[in-house]
């Protein structure tokens, strides 16, 4: 995740075929957990460039409000 966080890793990413690995590891995957990280870091590789000035992923500031939707969000994709 970390490498996807940045700009030149997601092409980094993108350049050496990783979209292609963690599409066959997702059909074969067993762990809820490992799934759910394979379906984020495919969502970053084949979504949209972020905007000028918010390239790096770390960096952006989430409002509250948003982060806590996102996190009940996750949640419930938990149970």
């Amino acid at each position: 995740e970390q490498l996807a966080a940045t700009k030149p890793g997601r092409c980094h990413l993108r350049s050496q075929g990783s979209y292609l690995v963690l599409r066959e590891l997702h059909t074969w995957e067993k762990d809820p957990e490992v799934l759910n990280t394979c379906e984020k870091l495919i969502q970053v590789l084949i979504g949209d460039e972020p905007q000028e000035g918010m390239e790096n992923l770390l960096e952006v500031t989430i409002p509250e409000e948003v982060e806590k939707r996102l996190r009940d969000m996750d949640r419930e994709e938990e149970e």
